[in-house]
This record gives structure tokens, sequence and C-alpha cells, in this order.
């Protein structure tokens, strides 16, 4: 049974030349996609902005700017990729403010078992595409509390200037939505813009 899933698309930061060569290799047999493949940290920055890839692996140690400030600006500027971090050197240790600053889902020895670089790019991309989501649903959650808000404003002023009750005022709202074919926020909001603003009355004496 051929699995119908895309492949997972990876950036890889590994500045040795030959275990680049080896796990560009490895990926792919994997099952993953290297969309590119680095020799230092500025270059895979530059990469990620370009690629948008799914995951980020990084190698800590890197000319051109160290994979942990590599992936601090590559969470800034592709929020929605998941790094992952990898290192030879057994007394590399990450801090909080690292782990904070890099929102790394993994820090992975080197040379990584095949199994576990596996298992740790695919739980990353499935965690980074779980962030991604929450992120959003907390967006969309917002947007519809100011819409809220707006529709709610709007029956004010309605109710106010015809003298129709609420539920009347809500109404208009939806009947001119249906009419214009556009979201009744919109027409909340040009309620609220046709409001003349309340003139400045100066202080008495």
């Amino acid at each position: 049974m051929t699995d119908s899933v895309a492949p997972i698309r990876v950036l890889l930061a590994e500045d040795d030349d030959n275990a680049r060569s080896v796990l560009v290799d490895l990926l792919a047999a994997l099952g993953h996609s290297v969309v590119a493949h680095v020799g230092g940290g500025r270059e895979a920055i530059e990469k990620a902005r370009e690629v948008v890839p799914d995951v980020v692996l990084l190698d800590v140690h890197m000319p051109g700017g160290s994979g942990i400030e590599a992936a601090e600006e590559i969470r800034r500027a592709v929020p929605s990729a998941a790094v992952v971090l990898f290192s030879g050197d057994q007394t590399v240790s990450l801090s909080d403010h690292d782990i904070t600053a890099t929102s790394a889902i993994a820090f992975l020895p080197k040379p990584t078992p095949p199994k576990m670089l596996d298992s740790t790019i695919r739980l990353a991309a499935q965690r980074a595409r779980e962030l991604l989501s929450a992120r959003k649903d907390a967006e969309d959650a917002k947007q519809q509390l100011e819409n809220r808000k707006t529709i709610e404003r709007a029956k004010g002023i309605l109710m106010r200037r015809t003298g129709s009750s609420e539920q009347e005022a809500y109404r208009i709202l939806q009947r001119t939505s249906q009419d214009r074919s556009v979201p009744m926020v919109e027409i909340a909001k040009a309620v609220l813009d046709s409001e003349p603003t309340a003139p400045t009355t100066p202080p008495r004496k």
C-alpha cells in the first residue's frame, strides 16, 4: 500500500561536506524531501526564507553563525517551520534561553541512528502543524470576538436611531448583509463609520 502523505520538506544545515552528503541521501531514503542543504548558519536563514521548509535540521556548530543563532532567526522569519538541532559535541547543552528562543523540538546526537532521525523529523513536523493550527484557532477566536463586539455596537446605534428592539436591529444588519452579499461585520463597520463624531464641548468657566 502506497503512502499518499506528502513527504516532509527538510532544510539541512551541516558544515561538514561528507556528513551533509550522507544525511541528504539518508533523509531521501527515509522518504523525506531535502528542499535545500547548506553549510552555514547565515545560508540556512536565507534558504529557510526562500523555500519555507516543514523542518529545519541544524548543526549547532557551524561557520557564519551557530545553529542556535540561525534557529532563533528562522523561528522569527518562518514560524511554521519546526527546528531540530543536532551536534557531535557531547559537552553541548541547551540553556533555558536557547530552548525558548529557538523553539527547538528536539536535540539529537551526531551521528543520529536512522530510525531516531526519521521519528524525530516526523514528530517535529506534526508538532509544528499542531502549533500552527492552534495559533490560527486562537487568531480566529480573537477575530470572531472583535466581530461580535463590532456587531453589538452597530446594533446599539441602530436601536437608538430607529427605535427598534435589539432583535429588530440585528435583523436589519442581517438583511442588509444578505442583500449586499457581504459579511455582517462589514455592514456593522459601515454603521459605525456613519456615526457622527460627538462635538467636543469646551469646559465651562
